[in-house]
């Protein structure tokens, strides 16, 4: 599913793909969300979460973080609640990186991966990263606050070939 939809208020984006063949490195994925500030919704993040860390104000944490793809279907999870960001926040990117410590890797060099953006027991995306094969790092979806509204998604996938730190500077750029 993809377009902009209107009124989420807590969603979930999980995370999944197969581990890597044996004596291989370990393929290690990560969600990161980029939250920017009403003053700058296309500039630098006011903050990140990832990795296994938490917003200050506890409204996004990453519950679930593998390092491996072990496990059965989706391994690694963020719970976004937009509806308790202060004000003062109008826009949450979430993409995904693939951590380089064994080598250049890229989303075709790994199996199964797929992520599902959720709410409650609805999905309101859920895609694999076929059409990004050859990026290292990838938008997934945009989170907007629209007023009286709420909060609006748009399905997102906008590849990058970049480290998981350089993406978490880029990922919230303005794109076309």
């Amino acid at each position: 599913m993809s377009g902009l939809n209107k009124g989420v208020g807590k969603v979930e984006v999980t995370l999944k793909w197969d581990p890597s063949p044996i004596g291989a490195s370990a393929h290690d994925l990560d969600i990161i969300a980029g939250v920017y500030t009403t003053d700058d919704p296309y500039g630098s993040p006011d903050y990140l979460v990832h990795f296994g860390s938490r917003s200050p104000d506890g409204t996004i944490t990453l519950s679930r973080d593998s390092r491996t793809g072990q496990g059965f279907g989706y391994d690694e999870a963020m719970t976004l609640e937009l509806n308790r960001l202060a004000p003062r926040y109008a826009r949450v990117v979430v993409g995904v990186a693939i951590q380089q410590g064994g080598g250049r890797l890229t989303f075709g060099d790994i199996a199964n991966t797929g992520v599902r953006v959720r709410e409650g027991y609805t999905d309101l995306a859920a895609h694999g990263f076929e059409d990004v094969a050859e990026a290292t790092a990838v938008t997934v979806v945009e989170f907007t606050r629209d007023g009286a509204e709420g909060w609006s998604y748009k399905s997102i996938r906008r590849g990058f070939d970049a480290d998981p730190q350089t993406f978490a500077t880029l990922m919230g750029a303005r794109h076309s």
